[in-house]
């Protein structure tokens, strides 16, 4: 066994150690397909006001302009499929994602654990972690490591657990043993095209971000446009219709980590409760949480565009 073998093994069974659910690896390169698919999807306006998605274009596509001499993207998958959800079908829906500790933290922290454990186990390798928050194309990098494949609500599915996981990476100046994709497997089927209260899957495999509902419950600054009264299938804070209704959803497993269990005050709390939330409450409820992101003037904002007449 050559050492790029035994490197990619140790990395993979420390991931899994770690309590990811997957780990894949791919040659740092250029993103050849993604970039027109990009340029395209930007040039439509599809990003909405995340300008954001404008910047660093090269960077987006080429992570040797992120980590200098890079040579591994390290890809991995941590599951966030809750045991258990709001109570109250009535109640405004948050997106599981956001039910317990903001995913950054947690997830920057095994990163960081993964980095140092290469450092001391295979010695001098340079490298950054990338957690969503950095101008990384995740979904086509855990694709391309062969964790899943990007399906028709462009989100990464895998056979085996669904989508209900957040994606990582690691980029690193360290040569390894890279991963093949995997094949598409969503065949014929349209559940989620169909699903979409606000019809933002324009085509399979392209999502218009800014006429989902995620993007009007969060990334949105100013007022909601009443266009989409009455669309939103009682979102306040993201939405997970495209994934409820995906088949391969059916094989999602509840996730093991502590820190992604939501405070039990948010599931118990009711349609009322939600109404007459005050700054106090949010700030109990959601203290570590990435609903903090809409603050919270944003999700009352996204409660009274439910409910007002």
């Amino acid at each position: 066994m050559n050492s790029k073998t035994q490197y990619t093994e140790r990395i993979k069974s420390e991931a899994k150690r770690l309590g990811f659910l997957s780990c894949g690896v791919s040659k740092a390169e250029f993103l050849e397909q993604e970039a027109p698919r990009l340029e395209k999807w930007l040039n439509q306006n599809m990003n909405g006001q995340m300008g954001y998605m404008e910047n660093h274009f090269d960077k987006r596509l080429d992570p040797t302009k992120l980590v200098d001499d890079s040579k591994s993207v390290v890809s991995l998958l941590l599951n966030y499929f809750p045991s258990d959800a709001q109570k109250d079908p009535e109640a405004p829906k948050i997106s599981k994602y956001a039910y317990g500790t903001d995913y950054h933290f947690v997830i920057k922290d095994k990163l960081k654990q993964l980095l140092q454990f290469i450092q001391e186990e295979i010695g001098e390798v340079q490298g950054r972690a990338f957690v969503d928050s950095a101008p990384v194309l995740d979904k086509a990098w855990a694709a391309k490591s062969g964790l899943g494949w990007i399906g028709k609500n462009s989100n990464l599915l895998t056979q085996k657990v669904g989508s209900f996981y957040f994606i990582a990476e690691l980029i690193i100046d360290l040569e390894l043993d890279y991963d093949t994709p995997v094949t598409d497997h969503c065949g014929t089927c349209t559940a989620c095209i169909d699903a979409c209260p606000t019809q933002a899957i324009v085509e399979p495999y392209v999502v218009d971000g800014s006429k989902c509902i995620s993007y009007f419950t969060i990334e949105l600054k100013e007022e909601i446009p009443n266009s989409y009264k009455d669309q939103f299938d009682n979102w306040m804070f993201g939405c997970d219709v495209c994934q409820d209704v995906c088949p391969w959803n059916r094989f999602s497993k509840p996730h093991r980590e502590p820190l992604f269990n939501p405070k039990p005050e948010l599931l118990e709390m009711s349609k009322k409760d939600w109404e007459e939330i005050t700054q106090e409450v949010f700030s109990k409820v959601f203290q570590k949480s990435a609903v903090k992101r809409t603050k919270f003037s944003g999700l009352k904002r996204n409660i009274d565009f439910l409910f007002e007449k």
